[in-house]
C-alpha cells in the first residue's frame, strides 16, 4: 500500500443546483475554490443517471444510462487532478494540462426501493447538498500499468 500523510483544511456545505450535472458542479467548485485534493459525501435526488462498471478482466469501463429519478442515497468521493483526456498526450506532443476529477460513486434507489451503483458519470441534479472536506496537500492522477486506471501518485 503507498501513503502519505495529509491535514484537513477548510470545510464546506454545499447545495448542488437544480438541473444541472452532479459531478460537473463539483468540479467547477473545486475549481472556483482552488481546491486541490478533497473528500466529499453527498445525498439528494437526480432526475436520470449513467453510472459506469469497471470490467477488471477487459480493463474498460461499462457504462448504462438510466432516464429516470433517482433518490441519491450515498454519493462518496473525492476530488484530485488528472490529465485532460485521462491522460494521453495533446495532439501536438506535449502533455495536455491537468484538471480537477471528482471521482463520485453513488448509490441511487428507485421508489420500490431498489437500488443501483457504481462510478458517475453524469446526473441531472433535481436536489443535492453535499460536505467538503480540503486536503492541504496536491493530489494527482497518473495512469497506473497494472490496472489501467488513473491512480494516485502517492
Amino acid at each position: 500500500m503507498d501513503y502519505r500523510r495529509v491535514s484537513g483544511g477548510r470545510e464546506y456545505v454545499a447545495r448542488l443546483s437544480h438541473g444541472r450535472d452532479w459531478r460537473g458542479q463539483i468540479e467547477a467548485f473545486a475549481d472556483a475554490e482552488g481546491i486541490d485534493a478533497a473528500f466529499f459525501v453527498g445525498l439528494g435526488a437526480v432526475q436520470d443517471a449513467t453510472l459506469s462498471f469497471y470490467d477488471q478482466d477487459a480493463q474498460a469501463y461499462e457504462s448504462v444510462a438510466f432516464e429516470e429519478p433517482f433518490e441519491v442515497t450515498a454519493a462518496v468521493g473525492n476530488v484530485s487532478h488528472r490529465e485532460d483526456g485521462g491522460g494521453s498526450p495533446a495532439s501536438d506532443g506535449t502533455a495536455e494540462k491537468s484538471e480537477r476529477f471528482a471521482h463520485t460513486h453513488v448509490t441511487l434507489t428507485r421508489p420500490d426501493g431498489s437500488a443501483v451503483g457504481g462510478h458517475l458519470d453524469a446526473a441531472t441534479t433535481f436536489a443535492g447538498e453535499l460536505y467538503v472536506r480540503e486536503f492541504d496537500a496536491h493530489l494527482e492522477r497518473a495512469h497506473d500499468e497494472t490496472t489501467d486506471l488513473d491512480l494516485w501518485t502517492l
